[in-house]
């Protein structure tokens, strides 16, 4: 087998990511130990940014 598109069959069933423990999502990279979502491990400020967020739909009353 080459390590062209047939040898990309073998890259599953390695964790690349597991749970956060402090967000809960499945983004905390284990060889990186970094959360991708949050930045847990990197920073002790929550990762956030404002084109991460949707906008709160509020009810317009007309």
């Amino acid at each position: 087998m080459g390590s062209g598109t047939p040898a990309f069959g073998k890259h599953s069933g390695k964790m690349v990511h597991i749970r956060c423990r402090r967000c809960g999502r499945r983004a905390y990279h284990v060889r990186k130990k970094r959360c991708a979502a949050c930045g847990y491990g990197e920073t002790a400020t929550i990762r956030k940014y404002s084109w991460a967020t949707k906008t709160i739909q509020r009810q317009r009353i007309a």
